[in-house]
């Protein structure tokens, strides 16, 4: 690669001496093609310009690297490469389409298109936008304003709790591909092993962006594998960051909850500067404080100190007057010690979030333009986990926490990225040389907890705070890409011909934690003449056990791959484009994938356009290599559970092995996709658009997290079923693994409208945007014997609720309805949006009429009311979810109350009858989390 690159500047400095100025001629029309005479044509970063004349027609001298930069009142601007070329023809669009700018995502031709002109569904998020309401993350502003994407804060689900998880088209977080000024963004280096959407998936931070620094998201609701790569089965986000801002901009924004929590400031600011008519320099930086919150309710355990492991009643009290005596002893206790019995904390984690990114180009001269972005941003944050009762003598240490305690697991998110380039023109031909390095990592350190089994005696202080370990991923992609337009070839008005090559390295590491935080020291309870070995405590930090050595990992991988894009307007009403894609991974083989696209104008202002194609997901090296073991309590006994990669002998050989029994799971292996889409564009009158797509994607070999395979025999006695076979030998009760294990298909529709008007000094504009999805599992994919003979162990590998996690966990509908006016120095905001139903099914079919439940269909209004008090300083003051709209709750069962004194089996206390884990908690998150209503006022400041 770097003999590569020598070759390239190398060619680049011959071509130097040879540059001059080249003339220009083209002609300016609007969206429906009539002429915009008196338009104005700039070369940028100069005073050198002109304006067309009566037909649309321009003239201009430019260097051969220049930008041109083309305005029409009433539209919006273009930016557009010369590359060299002598004729270039501009189609403008009408300005304030939020959602119907220019935009480059999607195809690789050398100039950006309006996305009603488009062979694929485009939504433009601008920067008005993303700063126009409360929200003050990427993930949170897409779900508000992107309907097809879908993000929500899950809580008391470790690293979950602090990385966002989100999809597309109700796909899962890593089958959507990120972008960042259109090259290829890094994963997080966590993967979701907790009972949330995207369980075994790794996604991407979309939240260490800061919204300062974005000047649009392009969101791409087509599968694009064969231009992009791996990751792009649902689709592609491509955050642009800010190139054209000049001077300095800031906002300080602050803000909480209706219940008085979660408290927010974030800080930001901009600063954009010319770099002589050479180039630009955008630096831009965030910061953010963002407040727990806690929806928890009321703790039904019966007993918080005397009862047994859980609360519950001990043996001994089985009448029920000895229950009313032992409930009002504990009652007293918890009044002396003050108690409290909303012991949970179920909401938003805290959060501290800083970063800055920058994004820079300038001429070098010789037709040579350099660019460099990225960022660095250090984020803490703190979540708690279960609640341990003062009973639970296994799981802590009375001397220490003598009411039991509430553990938290810390976080320390550290991510940096870097793109550098090269941009020139060869032979008429647009070149871009580039490489771009991303590294997350995420430390865990967990406090308030204790490791029980550490020895406990008067005068030993154990400790309560502990460095769990890290996990870290890192990727570097070169990439060297080629494009150039051709004008009047042979019956082709155009043809626009790109191709390049990719060569990327995926690293991904696990660090052990410190040994208190795993070890188990030995520690029993109970221990009686009877019982001389007692029972045993749960090792590691509670909550959240420690990376073990045996759990490190460090492994990496290469990749390299090849594309061609072929563009053309065959004819002034047919568009076509023509792309492939082929790959191949040094981990496990090779992938091709094509698609075929096109744009077909019926009528002036209505068009069809669709396609089809095919896509993979390459296994992420978390999902190969993750492992980890831990300690979780199942009806009060304690179980090793261990998370095992897919290389282990215990996946991979087959139950008649002479060694190792194992599953006989083949090697993790990439998710095939395809892709097929539909839909219509149109304009009315110039500023009403419409846009209908729909869509079907196929995919086989999708990738997921088992459910948890039990041992069934006690201890000391021969094993009895496969699983005691395969997990003889080994310290755990229970496992669980990645495999390709599903097939799935999405249908689904997008619709997008918009209407902008203006009327003297007022301004209105309305978007209706909505999305359909229904994903559905076609079928059970395994080639291991052990599992296909036995129906319960196919259930275990992906049961019903991990059906229902993907079917119907997410919002299969969603509609938002925005409104903006403007008059003066005044402006108004109003967004209302609907989430659709989700659903929660029990993995055990015979629980489905006490816990499966549907959560109804909720509306979501935000609004914010602006005015520009100077031209220095704005101020913003809004509220989201104005009507304090809370999600419904699950459903609590009657037994599950702590004044149920029965001594009956079929009527006495039981928490396990409902999914409210005893009233604690109570909110399905999956739809727009359960914050209630959230007021906040904003400063906006201008520097020129």
């Amino acid at each position: 690669m770097k003999n590569l690159l020598l070759m390239f500047l190398l060619m680049l400095s011959g071509l130097a001496a040879h540059a001059q100025n080249v003339t220009v001629t083209g002609r300016v029309t609007g969206a429906s093609g009539e002429a915009l005479p008196g338009s104005t044509v700039l070369e940028r970063g100069t005073s050198n310009g002109t304006s067309t004349g009566g037909n649309g027609e321009f003239s201009l001298s430019v260097k051969p690297d220049a930008v041109l930069t083309v305005q029409a009142i009433g539209f919006a601007a273009q930016q557009i490469p010369v590359n060299g070329r002598s004729s270039i023809n501009v189609r403008l669009v009408t300005a304030a389409q939020d959602l119907n700018e220019v935009v480059v995502t999607g195809s690789r031709a050398s100039e950006g298109r309006s996305n009603i002109l488009t062979t694929a569904p485009v939504d433009v998020i601008s920067a008005r936008e993303i700063k126009a309401f409360a929200q003050t993350d990427v993930s949170q502003v897409l779900t508000y304003a992107a309907p097809s994407f879908q993000s929500s804060r899950q809580a008391i689900s470790d690293g979950t709790d602090h990385v966002d998880p989100a999809s597309l088209r109700g796909l899962g977080p890593d089958q959507v591909l990120v972008l960042v000024n259109g090259k290829r963004r890094h994963n997080s280096a966590l993967v979701n092993i907790n009972g949330t959407v995207g369980r075994g998936s790794v996604g991407t931070d979309l939240n260490v962006i800061p919204l300062a620094s974005i000047k649009r998201i392009e969101v791409l609701r087509e599968g694009a594998a064969a231009l992009y790569g791996s990751d792009a089965i649902a689709g592609v986000i491509n955050i642009q960051l800010k190139d054209d801002s000049t001077g300095v901009t800031a906002s300080a924004t602050g803000g909480q909850t209706y219940e008085g929590d979660g408290r927010v400031f974030q800080g930001d600011a901009n600063v954009g500067i010319g770099l002589g008519g050479k180039g630009f320099l955008d630096v831009s930086g965030q910061f953010l404080n963002r407040g727990y919150t806690n929806r928890t309710f009321e703790d039904t355990a019966p007993l918080m100190f005397l009862g047994n492991n859980g609360g519950n009643y001990p043996a001994s009290a089985n009448t029920e007057q000895l229950r009313r005596d032992l409930k009002a002893q504990d009652d007293q206790l918890v009044r002396e010690r003050g108690f409290d019995r909303k012991n949970m904390r179920v909401g938003n984690s805290e959060s501290r979030n800083f970063g800055g990114f920058v994004n820079a180009a300038y001429r070098l001269g010789g037709g040579v333009e350099a660019y460099v972005s990225g960022g660095v941003t250090h984020r803490t944050g703190k979540a708690a986990g279960f609640y341990r009762l003062a009973n639970q003598a296994a799981q802590s240490d009375l001397s220490i926490f003598p009411n039991g305690f509430l553990p938290f697991i810390n976080t320390t998110i550290n991510d940096q990225s870097a793109i550098t380039g090269l941009r020139a023109t060869i032979g008429g031909f647009a070149a871009d040389l580039s490489n771009t390095y991303g590294r997350n990592e995420l430390s865990f350190d967990i406090s308030n907890t204790i490791n029980a089994s550490l020895p406990q005696a008067p005068g030993v202080r154990n400790p309560t705070e502990f460095y769990a370990g890290k996990l870290n991923f890192s990727q570097n992609t070169t990439n060297l890409g080629l494009s150039r337009k051709f004008t009047g070839i042979g019956p082709l008005a155009t043809l626009n011909v790109a191709f390049g090559g990719e060569y990327r390295v995926d690293r991904f590491q696990i660090g052990a934690g410190e040994p208190n935080s795993y070890i188990n020291g030995g520690r029993r309870i109970n221990v009686t003449t009877a019982n001389p070995n007692g029972a045993p405590t749960a090792s590691g930090a509670q909550v959240f056990p420690g990376y073990q050595p045996s759990d490190e990992v460090d492994q990496s991988r290469s990749n390299v791959a090849g594309y061609v894009d072929l563009e053309s307007d065959i004819t002034e009403k047919l568009l076509l484009r023509v792309a492939g894609r082929a790959e191949n991974y040094s981990d496990f083989g090779s992938n091709v994938s094509g698609q075929v696209a096109g744009r077909y104008s019926i009528l002036d202002g209505l068009a069809v356009r669709g396609s089809v194609g095919n896509g993979f997901r390459a296994p992420s090296l978390q999902q190969r290599y993750f492992t980890n073991t831990s300690t979780q309590f199942v009806s009060g006994i304690a179980n090793q559970v261990l998370t095992v990669n897919n290389d282990d002998p215990i996946v991979r050989n087959s139950f008649s092995n002479a060694g190792q029994k194992g599953f006989g799971v083949g090697p993790l292996k990439q998710e095939k996709s395809v892709n097929y889409s539909l839909g219509i564009t149109a304009r009315v009158a110039r500023t009403l658009t419409l846009t209908v797509d729909a869509y079907q994607i196929d995919i086989d070999d999708r990738i997921v997290l088992s459910s948890q395979f039990a041992k069934t025999n006690a201890a000391n006695t021969p094993p009895v079923t496969a699983i005691d076979q395969i997990l003889a030998g080994r310290d755990v009760s229970r496992v669980q693994f990645f495999a390709n294990a599903i097939n799935t298909r999405t249908r689904g529709i997008d619709i997008v409208a918009n209407e902008r008007l203006t009327f003297g000094e007022s301004r209105l504009g309305f978007t209706v945007a909505a999305n359909f999805t229904e994903t559905k599992v076609q079928g059970l994919n395994t080639s291991s014997s052990t599992i296909n003979e036995n129906a319960s162990l196919q259930n275990t590998l992906f049961d019903r609720q991990q059906r229902t996690r993907i079917e119907s966990a997410q919002p299969r509908s969603k509609i938002n309805l925005a409104a903006n006016y403007g008059y003066g120095i005044f402006g108004v905001e109003l967004r209302t949006v609907r989430f659709g139903e989700v659903q929660f099914r029990d993995a055990d079919p015979a629980r489905a009429a006490l816990i499966d439940q549907k959560f109804e269909a909720k509306w979501i209004t935000d609004l914010s009311v602006s005015a520009q008090v100077i031209k220095q300083l704005g101020i913003t003051i809004g509220a989201n979810n104005l009507f304090d709209v809370y999600p419904d709750k699950f459903r609590l069962n009657l037994r599950n109350n702590p004044n149920n004194f029965s001594v009956d089996p079929a009527t006495s206390f039981s928490s396990s009858l409902d999914n409210t884990n005893r009233n604690r908690f109570v909110y399905n998150a999956n739809q727009f989390g359960f914050n209630g209503g959230y007021y906040f006022a904003r400063l906006n400041f201008t520097l020129l």
